[in-house]
Order: structure tokens, then C-alpha cells, then sequence
């Protein structure tokens, strides 16, 4: 074989190397940035998400809505008490809204609110507080053992992140998140 015939090969391999990295490594990179995947370190949002699972987050997210699970960076508050890690908490109160909770329920503009995915009523009371404009006011599916809103106030839309859209690990437990 000639040394052009090597040369050619070479390169030619070498140009199909580069296109099959290239065609794995684009994907990568676009659904990195729509997507990203967390952690659960904590109970707070028992029943949905448990202490471990690994979940997907729709990082392309503007619109929050009531009942969305969502992550979020610390508030000023959560940042004067040495708080550095993200939170994720379900959207409970938009702003304007009015809260309160009394008797085991949480109210929205004086209308009970219809809690599927609670471990447990809450035990406390709280409010009524009115969400400012651009805040939202979250609250853990775990009520009663969750350091949320009724404990720091609100936050701000700018501090939302992302969704949570999906379970994926572990395995038996994978599922959209509602």
C-alpha cells in the first residue's frame, strides 16, 4: 500500500472519528441546556420526591405555575442564615394571592386548597400574609417537616430555576412529577 493510500485512509478515518464525536457530543450539549439533573438530599417533599431520588429539571421555565416543583436559589433571608445550596419546594401561593393556614388546610384566597400529594395536614397556623408582585410563596409536601415559606417568606421569581418534571432514579420510582 502506498503512503498516500495510508495518509488518505488515515484521514478518512480520522474525519469519521470527528463526526461520530461530534454527533454525540452535540445532543449533550443542547440538552444540557434545557435540562440538568438533582439530587433529593431531604424529606421535605415526601410523599413526591423521597430522600435520594435523582430527578430531571426543565431549566427552560418562566411561567410558574400553582402546584409546580420547582427549584429555586436561596432568598436574601436563606442567604443571611448561611444558606448556599438551591432549594425545591411545590408553588403553592402567585402573586397577589392571599394565604392562610388554619385546621390542617391551606387556603388560597379563602378557598381551601385540594392536596393530593401531602404527606399530612399541616399542624401549625399561619397567615394571612398576601404574596407581593414577582414572589411566589412555596410550601414542602412534607408540611409538617419542611423549612419553607411559612418559616422565610417568599421568593422571588428571579430565584426560580427551573421545574422538576421527572423521576428517573431509582428505577422503581421513576415517573413525571405532578
Amino acid at each position: 500500500m502506498s503512503s498516500f493510500n495510508k495518509s488518505s485512509s488515515l484521514r478518512f478515518a480520522l474525519l469519521w472519528l470527528s463526526l461520530g464525536i461530534s454527533l454525540c457530543i452535540v445532543p449533550v450539549i443542547i440538552i444540557r441546556s434545557f435540562f440538568e439533573t438533582r439530587y433529593i438530599p431531604a424529606s421535605s417533599m415526601e410523599p413526591t420526591l423521597k430522600t435520594n431520588d435523582r430527578i430531571l429539571v426543565n431549566k427552560n421555565y418562566n411561567s410558574p405555575k400553582r402546584g409546580d416543583v420547582v427549584i429555586f436559589k436561596p432568598t436574601e433571608t436563606l442567604l443571611e442564615q448561611k444558606f448556599k445550596y438551591d432549594f425545591i419546594k411545590r408553588v403553592i401561593g402567585l402573586p397577589g394571592d392571599t394565604i392562610e393556614i388554619k385546621e390542617g388546610k391551606v387556603y388560597v384566597n379563602q378557598k381551601p386548597l385540594q392536596e393530593k400529594y401531602i404527606a399530612q395536614p399541616p399542624d401549625y397556623i399561619y397567615g394571612p400574609v398576601k404574596v407581593p408582585a414577582n414572589a411566589y410563596f412555596m410550601l414542602g409536601d412534607n408540611r409538617n417537616n419542611s423549612y419553607d415559606s411559612h418559616y422565610w417568606g417568599f421568593v422571588p421569581k428571579d430565584n426560580i430555576t427551573g421545574r422538576a418534571i421527572k423521576i428517573y432514579w431509582p428505577l422503581n420510582r421513576a415517573k413525571e412529577i405532578d
